[in-house]
């Protein structure tokens, strides 16, 4: 079964912690901690979605010691990307630039360059491909995936808290030596929902959108309520299509399980997921105890009603055409659900779930594509460090707004912990990390020069913008770059 077999990760040195971001906007910290977290990540004037790319694709190379020439897919999931036609190839680009100043082999020149984008789904689809690859036609060479973005919403808005920075490299093979990934088991999920979150272009020429911001920004267009409305409604759709697969029941897998790692937009919203499955797995088990009906009864709920309910077909995006508004499809689940998050029992089962680089995580923000992938990179080698054993299968859980979802069991593999050692996410954490002030963070955040930020960072940097547009000769807006090579493990 093909698998992952190495990562890496890659944060910026900019840090924005969200007990002083609550004192300049007099938002409430204990509130933004306990749903959001504890601090994100921004890019340096001089990084880009490709530069950080490239740091975790070199990071996974000199790591695990991987011979560039092997590699025959290069991978890039993101919704960032500065480039409407190339992507993957210019991360190559810049590996091919740092491996060469370090004496080493580029990559294969016969090496495929794909990018995937589907919102926050993109790095999980570019993995199945990987995984695909390694199956079929490249079974003898290996794959790398890297999942890149920056998060960003204008100041104000009610996402700018989850905002976020980051990527993550991953080293894929058919004998995997970290963990495997149950392809012939995944569950799938997707269906179009209209304005969800979104970024379409012509949002750059309305006025509407571009008077009040900063220029060249990339703010989503989103609707926070109807797109939670259409997170737990598309990841339930994908765990059950997952479940079929297994032909196991919900509750079975979700007691046999040993670590779950869902898309992590921000602290609160893989706890909801996980409270909302647990509710449509207690209403359909015969052994579901009274934790569910206790909660129905708290709330007024009819435990039948709750049922007839989770097995009901609703259309999310035809409801919201009809009604103009968002309307929520599962009003009793989501109660029931947020009762029992609030529990002991379910405290407990979170714990035992999602324990794993939970503390971690709550540093990085929303890293989109990379979100999920950050989370178990951070929960192996967690596992690894604290000496435990994950003797029971995994599940990532991946959502892409728009909408989509994929349910994928993992299981760790034989000396799996040799791999986890060199993952490196404390170290990415703690590297260089700078707690920008409030002008720093606004001029960062608005496009202006910030002051008294530290020196430039060695590894890869934007230089310059091309400027050319002559009929003979045009490279206007293309970025170039520069690599300064840094010591290994770094």
């Amino acid at each position: 079964m093909p698998g992952v077999s190495g990562m890496s990760v890659y944060v910026p040195p900019l840090r924005v912690p969200l007990e002083a971001w609550c004192a300049w906007t007099g938002q409430p910290w204990e509130k933004i901690r306990a749903v959001v977290g504890r601090s994100f990540r921004m890019p340096a004037p001089h990084e880009n979605v490709y530069t950080m790319a490239a740091e975790a694709v070199l990071r996974l190379i000199r790591r695990y010691d991987v011979d560039p020439r092997r590699v025959g897919l290069l991978a890039l999931g993101t919704e960032s990307g500065r480039d409407n036609s190339a992507g993957a190839v210019i991360v190559r680009g810049l590996v091919d630039q740092a491996l060469a100043r370090l004496g080493l082999p580029r990559l294969a020149r016969n090496c495929e360059v794909p990018e995937f984008k589907h919102a926050c789904l993109g790095g999980i689809y570019a993995l199945k491909s990987a995984l695909r690859y390694v199956r079929g036609d490249g079974a003898d060479r290996a794959a790398i995936v890297v999942a890149s973005d920056i998060a960003e919403y204008a100041r104000g808005s009610s996402g700018e808290q989850t905002q976020g920075a980051g990527a993550v490299a991953m080293l894929v093979e058919r004998e995997p030596k970290l963990f495997a990934v149950d392809l012939d088991h995944a569950g799938s999920a997707s269906a179009y929902r209209g304005p969800d979150f979104r970024k379409p272009f012509a949002r750059h020429f309305d006025t509407g959108y571009a008077a009040h911001l900063p220029p060249g920004r990339d703010f989503p267009v989103f609707s926070g309520k109807y797109s939670t409305f259409a997170y737990l409604d598309e990841i339930a759709h994908a765990f059950d299509d997952m479940l079929a697969r297994l032909r196991i029941s919900a509750h079975d897998f979700l007691d046999g399980a040993r670590a779950l790692f869902f898309h992590r937009p921000y602290q609160m919203m893989p706890l909801q997921g996980l409270a909302f499955l647990y509710v449509r797995a207690l209403s359909a088990s015969a052994r579901a105890g009274d934790v569910l009906a206790n909660c129905c009864h708290e709330a007024g709920l009819s435990l039948q009603a709750l049922k007839s309910e989770t097995a009901a077909a609703r259309d999310l995006f035809g409801e919201l055409l009809q009604a103009g508004k968002p309307v929520d499809i599962r009003p009793l689940t989501g109660a029931a659900a947020s009762l029992l998050r609030k529990t002991d029992w379910f405290r407990g089962a979170a714990d035992r779930l999602m324990g794993l680089g939970h503390d971690s995580v709550m540093e990085l923000g929303n890293l989109y594509t990379a979100a999920l992938p950050a989370w178990l990179a951070a929960g192996l080698e967690e596992a690894d460090a604290d000496g435990i054993e994950l003797d029971g299968p995994m599940l990532a859980l991946g959502y892409g707004s728009g909408d989509a979802a994929e349910s994928i069991p993992l299981r760790v593999v034989d000396g799996w912990q040799t791999a986890a050692r060199k993952i490196g996410a404390r170290d990415a954490l703690a590297a260089a990390s700078f707690d920008l002030d409030q002008a720093q963070y606004e001029a960062l955040h608005d496009g202006r020069e910030a002051i008294g930020l530290p020196p430039l960072h060695k590894g890869f940097s934007i230089t310059r913008v091309g400027r050319d547009y002559a009929d003979d000769f045009q490279d206007l807006g293309i970025e170039y770059y520069d690599y300064i090579a840094v010591d290994e493990g770094s």
